[in-house]
């Protein structure tokens, strides 16, 4: 059956999991028009031929795509096929991704508009003009800052299913005062708060529909302590066993009376993003990046012995000015700060981001395809780049796992990052791949490595991998699978030999 809207609102999300909260913003200040709008939500794993299809069976007007570093290559074969299908149809894009002009990515080329930045107010007028036959003259829509105080805040528009099945994204303050280079956020002029009352009103409202997993995307939640302490106590009272936080805090400033309310959280039920991306003063102050290292280092360690919070930490590999030996050094000492989760992220080449003005310079290469991930540097080669690529991805796989709790410190030893560099390259001779790795397998050929590449004691690595193994719910015991392994590879060089002789 078809059901005509004028308006579609639609973004292709990286999986089912995650809701756009910027297609909501955009209908919860549509004002008169939202009724003649609704939103449509896909994967980027979905067919463009399939998310063109359900598109237009709406028989839309007008259809506003968010653009992202992730979702670009799809979102542009899409709008490729609903224009070929029904020409007509008007697409408007917005998002990070179409944003910087002249930077465009060639999906701009296929549409009939593009909102750059803030889009509230400036996509709500742009389809009023639309729908009126008023054409823009201008294919590129400079987007309108407004106070946040006029804005309608989206949250009311979480679907009971979103509540149920997703992650419920929300924002107590847009923007960010800091200037880091790799960061969009460092084109912002401050951050901006929410009024705080009429927030938490709106929280109240989703978890008493359910909402139980929120993820505030702040740039800085601990910017201003008392608000983040606010918005805790706000949660504490309404605490779970299911409700699950996530914030993104600046690791150098955690005053007293916050680290309090930290300690009140129970476990299970607090996760802080802590963005440290190098130890290196001189690559800091180079990309314009203020952080005592110190005493982030004291807060990452606090927050480990002290709270019940679940800690993942960032760093960013390919910066201007690093080199492996000293990316190692900011590895090393992250380690030693015990954070659950350390993401290895390389590099990626943000449209508008300031730090894009030392490409030059330092000779930052980039894939010319999404993400955009660096390939080399003046002090990194390709090659290198490529072995850091597969160590990040072995690293999630092992470290960031949890199910080598007991294992990973002797994989790590005293040289974290040059031994788990080791294990990495060793893995890839063996596999050829970082991926399709089964668990079972991948616990033989940690064992193997272990032992015979690395020289550790076989009875201690067994002993280990053993507790491990059982931890993963695995049926059945490591030493059996070892057993097998073994009489398995025996048999094989029997094999090979009696072939020969033949």
């Amino acid at each position: 059956m078809t059901v005509s809207t004028d308006i579609l609102l639609t973004a292709l999300n990286a999986r089912y999991i995650h809701a756009a909260l910027g297609l909501r913003y955009l209908y919860a200040n549509l004002g008169g028009l939202q009724s003649r709008a609704r939103i449509e939500e896909f994967t980027i794993h979905q067919r463009p031929l399939d998310i063109a299809e359900q598109l237009l069976r709406h028989e839309p007007a007008i259809i506003g795509f968010g653009v992202y570093i992730w979702n670009v290559e799809e979102v542009s074969q899409t709008v490729a096929v609903i224009k070929q299908i029904s020409p007509a149809t008007l697409i408007v894009l917005g998002g990070p991704e179409v944003s910087h002009h002249p930077d465009h990515p060639e999906v701009v080329e296929q549409a009939d508009y593009v909102v750059e930045g803030a889009g509230e107010i400036s996509f709500r007028k742009l389809c009023e003009q639309l729908l009126a036959g008023d054409i823009p003259a201008q294919k590129i829509i400079a987007g309108e800052v407004v106070a946040l105080d006029q804005l309608e805040l989206p949250y009311a528009y979480y679907s009971d299913e979103d509540i149920r099945n997703r992650m419920i994204y929300v924002e107590a303050s847009r923007g960010c005062p800091f200037k880091c280079e790799f960061c969009l956020s460092a084109l912002d002029k401050t951050a901006m708060p929410f009024e705080l009352g009429k927030f938490l009103d709106a929280m109240d409202q989703l978890h008493q529909r359910g909402a139980r997993n929120f993820k505030f995307i702040d740039r800085t939640f601990n910017l201003k302590v008392s608000t983040s302490i606010a918005i805790m106590e706000f949660f504490l009272a309404r605490m779970s066993d299911d409700l699950y936080l996530h914030f993104e805090v600046v690791p150098d400033h955690l005053p007293d009376k916050l680290k309090q309310t930290i300690m009140k959280f129970p476990r299970h039920s607090l996760q802080f993003e802590i963005g440290i991306q190098t130890f290196d003063p001189v690559i800091q102050e180079l990309i314009s990046r203020k952080q005592d290292n110190e005493k982030s280092g004291e807060n990452l360690l606090w927050l480990r012995e002290k709270t019940e919070a679940y800690i993942h930490a960032d760093l960013i590999f390919g910066l201007p000015g690093d080199t492996l030996e000293n990316f190692a050094k900011s590895f090393d000492r992250l380690v030693t700060f015990k954070p659950h989760e350390i993401q290895l992220g390389i590099l990626k080449r943000l449209r508008g981001a300031p730090i894009n003005r030392h490409t030059k310079t330092y000779q930052l290469r980039y894939n010319p395809k999404a993400p955009y991930n660096i390939l080399s540097t003046r002090d990194i080669d390709f090659f290198t780049m490529q072995a850091v690529n597969r160590f990040a991805r072995y690293w999630d796989m092992i470290g960031n796992s949890g199910r080598f709790k007991n294992t990973l410190p002797m994989m790590l030893g005293s040289s974290p990052f040059a031994n788990f560099m080791r294990l990495s390259h060793s893995l890839h001779q063996r596999e050829g791949a970082t991926w399709k790795i089964s668990q079972r397998r991948l616990f033989v050929l940690l064992s193997s490595i272990l032992t015979e590449e690395m020289n550790l004691a076989k009875d201690e690595v067994i002993a280990q991998l053993s507790m491990d193994y059982e931890n993963s719910g695995e049926k059945g015991s490591f030493e059996n699978l070892i057993t097998v392994q073994e009489k398995t590879e025996k048999t094989g060089v029997a094999n090979k030999r009696q072939s020969k002789q033949i």
